[in-house]
């Protein structure tokens, strides 16, 4: 029966992973253009008034660009086809890392309600950070192809490397601990991923206990009880996403070819002296926008499968 279980809980979490993959790619490629360092900023001039006489003094500024002229540039110069740059590794990743991700967090919290308060906070978080330990742990060569290959600007026309070319190229170039770049960062992220199941969980259990959720008899479940299940997973990603960001780009940057940033403090410093903090937030609105109905179709497709094949989640 546990095994049943596990296999239950990998096959809907793979299942809805490609789903919402597939439907948000486009905005993870723009919103990998726009934290990368590479991104030309758009060179504006201002005019500050002298604090004593009065006179205007001209200085130079930059203005990062918005999602949509990062779209424009990317359809004029490159074509349609680099919206879905990455989206190969992205679905040979994304399956097997949302199937490990659920299974591992639907086990531990099992665990975990064994030795803690049942179904708490600390619970939801512990899983969840778990989880994305071991499925971070696992799956960042792929997710290191897919932002290499994101990256990669060029002409419409020009060959472009796919991604066995490219992991070929990573290792030759750097070797095995190329595909571990940016692995601190995402053990930072983890922080956002038990945020935002804690924020998940506990609006889940107001929507039962309101009845706000289709009041049917038994384990039945209607399309009301669906939709608020997403709409709990979009407000808790759009929290998590907002507070957890930053190392979002941080892993980014230190996943560029031949770059300065070597190490998680030392990139963060970087970007904060040369750019500013603001730039900790640069891709957040595609971010927003892609990961929202992303998670909220993700969470809500995981429990629908795992409900039609006649298990409970929790």
């Amino acid at each position: 029966m546990a095994q049943k279980d596990t296999f239950l809980h990998l096959f809907a979490g793979g299942c809805s992973g490609t789903i919402g993959a597939v439907v948000t790619c486009p905005l993870e490629v723009i919103k990998t253009r726009l934290q990368s360092s590479g991104l030309t900023l758009r060179p504006v001039f201002q005019v500050q008034l002298g604090a004593l006489n009065g006179t205007g003094v001209i200085r130079p500024a930059s203005v990062t660009p918005g999602l949509l002229q990062v779209l424009r540039s990317i359809l004029e110069k490159e074509g349609s086809r680099s919206l879905f740059r990455g989206l190969g590794p992205n679905l040979v990743g994304v399956a097997p890392s949302r199937a490990i991700y659920f299974a591992a967090y639907s086990k531990s919290k099992e665990k975990f309600n064994g030795v803690l308060v049942p179904n708490s906070g600390l619970v939801h978080m512990s899983s969840a950070g778990f989880a994305a330990f071991v499925t971070n742990s696992l799956m960042n060569p792929i997710w290191m192809v897919k932002t290499r290959m994101q990256l990669e600007k060029r002409a419409r026309g020009e060959q472009k490397m796919n991604a066995l070319q490219c992991a070929r190229y990573v290792y030759g170039t750097e070797g095995i601990r190329g595909f571990y770049r940016g692995l601190t960062a995402s053990y930072a992220g983890i922080s956002e991923t038990m945020i935002c199941f804690l924020i998940y969980e506990a609006l889940k259990k107001h929507l039962a206990d309101s009845r706000f959720v289709s009041p049917s008899a038994g384990s039945d479940k209607g399309v009301s009880d669906f939709m608020g299940l997403m709409a709990a997973a979009a407000v808790a990603k759009g929290c998590a996403s907002c507070i957890a960001y930053p190392h979002e780009v941080i892993r980014t940057r230190l996943r560029e070819e031949g770059s300065k940033y070597k190490y998680f403090f030392q990139t963060g410093r970087l970007v904060a002296l040369e750019e500013g903090y603001a730039a900790f937030y640069r891709g957040l609105v595609p971010q927003l926008i892609r990961q929202i109905p992303n998670t909220a179709i993700v969470l809500s497709s995981y429990e629908l499968i795992v409900h039609l094949m006649g298990d409970s989640p929790h």
